[in-house]
């Protein structure tokens, strides 16, 4: 254990220094937010890729395969890839030829700043969640690490502040450098950890085969409820995780549009087909320890993302230990940086400053480091707060803007006929009717998240056309053909 963790501290103090070194970069504040659009191909998908592939990829979606099979993760990675491929293909020559430095931009251009305030802070807020489930991820491998001698709290708080570091300084350019080294990390170590773990449970032929015995591959839903289920959980990622800052930052990173296109569609399709190694590891370690099924009986939902963990630190040698943690904060630290980034970017550039538009560009750098910090704190109550799951804290994270900014993005993007008007009703609308529901009605038989899409897209339209009470701002998109 000793030297499993002076690995562990020599990996995060070397993620530290490629962040600094990177940060070098920085001359101004197109350069922490989008890299000064220079990534050459090679980057632009490892940064897509090493986003996505976070925490929840690793401990959440495997562990819930394990309990639930393919029935209980629609969202990632089946909905999340969808959604890189979307976005490639519909909004990011869109993105790239309107020069935009932030997702909030798009809402300002387009509809005026009333929509772009209030459709940044609904995405801002959605950060809260997937922010918090990474904190969350790597207080619990700083916790199990330590034995037990610095609490879980204490964990997270550490854990916390080395993604705050080397994030503060560098911005994007870290992100980039660090998502580079962390993807080949993640790639080779999951795939020897896969090897090892597949020959303890009697072969690659024999977990597969089990798990087709035990019903894993069935993704069938048993009623109607069970569909409306996985279609609230798949929209909530195959859409609701389109109008995000971190998938358009890595967009529009990209050196010209073409990079951006290509960057993003194989960085998705590498995150799809590498999603099911942690599954096919989580699976093979109940096979070769049923004794791991029992974290599935807890009433903390959060011990099942113990499986992986338990069965490295008490079955698998030294190498293969060092191999899956550092695998793992690759995976938690690359999504992580990019999570705080994202909701600065977005808060600072189109919620502060259409307050404080003579703000130079260096004040506007010193406000984003700033604001970096805030956000961080705020992450962290919510991560030291909640006992959710990390699949379940990201699944509600893109509720946000499933509801409130995906039909605005949509129709302004391909309907000349958006207004101002329209997308207001349409952000406040479906977010108001999405959070109602879930209140009063979360049992109901379509989920309230979709019920909240609906409302949207009906607002959107109805507002639209209707006799504008509202000044319309909106100026109509270009085609990008």
């Amino acid at each position: 254990m000793n030297a499993l963790i002076i690995f562990v501290a020599a990996y995060l103090a070397v993620t530290i220094a490629i962040g600094l070194v990177a940060a070098r970069r920085v001359k101004t504040s197109a350069d922490y937010m989008v890299a000064g659009r220079s990534l050459p191909l090679y980057m632009n998908i490892a940064t897509v890729f090493a986003t996505w592939f976070g925490a929840e990829t690793v401990l959440s979606v495997s562990a819930t395969f394990a309990k639930d099979g393919l029935n209980g993760i629609p969202g990632d990675p089946f909905g999340a890839s969808v959604c890189l491929v979307l976005a490639a293909l519909l909004f990011a020559k869109l993105f790239y030829r309107m020069n935009l430095m932030t997702i909030g931009d798009f809402y300002k251009k387009r509809y005026g700043k009333s929509v772009e305030v209030i459709t940044s802070m609904a995405i801002v807020a959605s950060y809260l969640g997937w922010t918090s489930a990474q904190m969350t991820a790597l207080g619990l491998v700083i916790y199990a690490l330590s034995g037990g001698a610095v609490s879980l709290n204490q964990a997270i708080l550490l854990g916390a502040g080395v993604v705050l570091v080397y994030t503060i300084f560098g911005g994007m350019w870290s992100v980039a450098f660090t998502d580079l080294f962390q993807t080949v990390v993640i790639l080779v170590g999951l795939s020897l950890v896969a090897m090892l773990v597949g020959d303890l449970a009697g072969g690659p032929a024999k977990v597969i085969s089990q798990a087709a015995a035990d019903g894993k591959f069935n993704w069938m839903p048993a009623d109607a409820k069970g569909w409306w289920a996985m279609a609230g959980a798949f929209f909530a990622f195959a859409f609701g995780s389109i109008p995000q800052q971190d998938v358009f930052q890595r967009m529009t990173s990209a050196k010209d549009e073409k990079t951006a296109v290509r960057g993003t569609i194989i960085g998705g399709l590498l995150y799809f087909c590498f999603a099911f190694v942690p599954i096919f590891i989580a699976y093979a370690a109940v096979v070769a320890d049923p004794s791991l099924l029992g974290l599935f009986k807890s009433e903390d939902a959060r011990e099942i993302q113990r499986v992986l963990p338990d069965l490295v630190l008490n079955k698998m040698p030294l190498w293969a230990q060092v191999m899956f943690f550092g695998a793992l904060l690759s995976a938690i630290l690359s999504t992580a940086s990019g999570a705080l980034l994202a909701p600065t970017s977005l808060f600072t550039e189109n919620v502060l400053r259409p307050f404080a538009p003579k703000m130079g560009d260096k004040q506007f750098l010193m406000t984003l480091r700033i604001i970096l910090v805030t956000f961080t704190a705020c992450a962290l109550l919510f991560a030291l707060n909640s006992k959710s799951t990390m699949y379940e804290m990201v699944q509600n994270a893109y509720n946000v803007t499933l509801a409130g900014a995906f039909v605005p993005l949509v129709a302004g993007a391909y309907w000349k006929r958006a207004t101002t008007q329209g997308a207001l009703f349409s952000a406040i609308g479906g977010v108001g009717t999405w959070l109602t529901m879930q209140s009063m009605a979360s049992d109901a038989l379509v989920p309230a998240n979709l019920i909240g899409l609906a409302t949207s897209l009906v607002l959107m339209v109805m507002g639209s056309l209707a006799p504008q009470i509202i000044k319309d701002q909106s100026h109509p998109i270009h085609s990008t053909s």
